[in-house]
């Protein structure tokens, strides 16, 4: 189901929501610099990326609801917000496959959906419409997805907390993964509505 914004949208850049989001996105190269520091002979520092990818978690779900809540629903929020998302998942999904935490197949299959969904918004920019807004489950899936990386990067370790980590963390995996794709098939039909309705006017 679309989520369907009523609040009126305003042009100012900085909102607490849009500087929480701006946050999320410096701190995206900072946690592919922190996860793959071992990789390069530099110390372990996964207690610190799990703090960075906690702060995206929480900044993530409150960007949104402040800004509802405080009517700073922005042109530029609705930007930022989606593309803070997508890079968090890019970059973790490029940490935790050079850590060999996550399989390439796993990896695949998600990067398989956003070059699905950049092939939609190609084809929406063609006809003249702005990129699809982010739906209740895309978020949903986002959301579990978030829980998932942390919780396999704990996993990556030894004792009854990592085996924890490891059962947790690979059923939000599943979930988000899912409901990742299942939102991408819902863009494809939502995108095709579009073309067949301009193809009759035209």
């Amino acid at each position: 189901m679309e989520v369907q914004e009523t609040r009126v949208q305003t042009d100012r850049v900085l909102t607490i929501p849009n500087i929480l989001s701006m946050a999320r996105l410096v701190g995206v190269p900072v946690f592919l610099w922190l996860i793959l520091r071992p990789e390069f002979g530099g110390p372990q520092s996964d207690g610190w990326a799990l703090l960075v990818l906690a702060f995206s978690g929480v900044s993530d779900y409150l960007d949104g609801k402040l800004a509802r809540r405080w009517n700073q629903i922005s042109s530029l929020g609705r930007l930022l917000d989606p593309a803070a998302d997508r890079l968090y998942v890019l970059t973790t999904l490029l940490g935790l496959t050079w850590r060999e935490i996550l399989p390439v197949w796993l990896t695949a299959l998600l990067l398989a959906r956003e070059l699905m969904l950049l092939v939609m918004v190609g084809i929406l920019r063609r006809h003249g419409y702005p990129p699809p807004q982010v739906n209740f489950l895309g978020k949903a899936a986002t959301f579990n997805l978030m829980y998932a990386f942390p919780l396999l990067l704990l996993s990556d370790g030894k004792g009854w907390i990592a085996s924890l980590a490891a059962v947790f963390g690979w059923a939000f995996a599943g979930w988000g993964t899912t409901l990742y794709w299942w939102a991408g098939v819902l863009y494809v039909v939502q995108v095709r509505r579009l073309v067949r309705a301009d193809a009759v006017t035209d």
